[in-house]
């Protein structure tokens, strides 16, 4: 029996299948002709310069806990010094070649994405859920108000200029996979509460330790329920809310193809799996 992924720790690094390609052929072969649903986790996003937690030789990193944040304003405020330097990374990012060919790949109905950057609707792919949320909305906790990224970083700025100027100087920051940067002297940073009722303004991502809303999750299992086959991509479906909908697809008899480098818990429910990059496996089903 296999042992439990360590939730946080860097895969160990593997060498692709020797036989990937016969193994994208078996797949190919489960695809054509169907309607499917793709699940993607951050590993169709790192080649357009998103980091993530379990790459082979990414640093160790604790993500971000609902717990921690709701903790003190402390700890918010840090948070929020590190996003306000960190979050145009992930604004600027571009669809890798992945991202376009998912979004050109016969068949396709809908993407369930446990990414928060946006990649997939900014390739063109439609019927697309944000599983976790997405960086570009901020909300606040007490009133439910949503305003955006955009907005309040323009409120931000000129209440920050200093800091800014400050951190600027140092060069070039290690982006983090939580769209903040790696800095620890935040004090000087001055955070905002809602302009409508003054309560916690938050990302609108889910955070672990964070439920993923429920009509949210029933849209994405209605997906997984209409499809003929899933297709997953690049995640070790190291939570369950990505792995839930495998075993889903599992327990309805819909074929299941996991591409992605390294093992992942949902190996033994897959009709195919496949340890290879996500572009190159796109490229393939693409072609055959």
């Amino acid at each position: 029996m296999r042992t439990a992924i360590p939730a946080w720790e860097p895969a160990a690094a593997t060498a692709p299948d020797a036989d990937y390609a016969e193994r994208l052929d078996r797949a190919a072969g489960l695809l054509r002709d169907r309607r499917i649903v793709a699940l993607t986790g951050a590993g169709i996003s790192t080649a357009s310069g998103i980091p993530d937690y379990r790459s082979p030789g990414a640093p160790r990193r604790t993500p971000m806990t609902l717990q921690q944040f709701l903790g003190s304003p402390e700890f918010r405020t840090r948070y929020w010094a590190r996003n306000h330097l960190g979050w145009r990374h992930m604004d600027a990012a571009l669809p890798n070649a992945a991202h376009r060919a998912l979004a050109a790949l016969p068949g396709m109905t809908g993407v369930i994405t446990q990414n928060v950057d946006l990649l997939h609707l900014k390739a063109g792919s439609r019927g697309v859920v944000d599983l976790h949320g997405n960086y570009a909305q901020v909300r606040c906790l007490s009133c439910e108000n949503r305003i955006s990224r955009h907005r309040l970083h323009a409120i931000l700025e000129p209440l920050n200029a200093g800091f800014v100027a400050r951190i600027a100087g140092r060069g070039a920051l290690e982006v983090a996979p939580d769209a903040d940067v790696v800095i620890d002297d935040t004090g000087d940073f001055t955070m905002i509460d809602c302009p409508r009722c003054g309560g916690i303004l938050k990302p609108d991502i889910v955070y672990f330790g964070e439920s993923v809303p429920k009509p949210r999750v029933a849209h994405a299992f209605s997906m997984v329920d209409g499809a003929d086959a899933l297709l997953v991509l690049g995640t070790s479906l190291t939570v369950m809310s990505g792995l839930q909908f495998v075993r889903r697809a599992a327990k309805l008899g819909t074929p299941v193809v996991i591409v992605n480098r390294g093992r992942t818990r949902g190996d033994e429910l897959a009709d195919v799996t496949v340890d290879v990059d996500v572009a190159t496996a796109l490229h393939h089903l693409a072609t055959h």
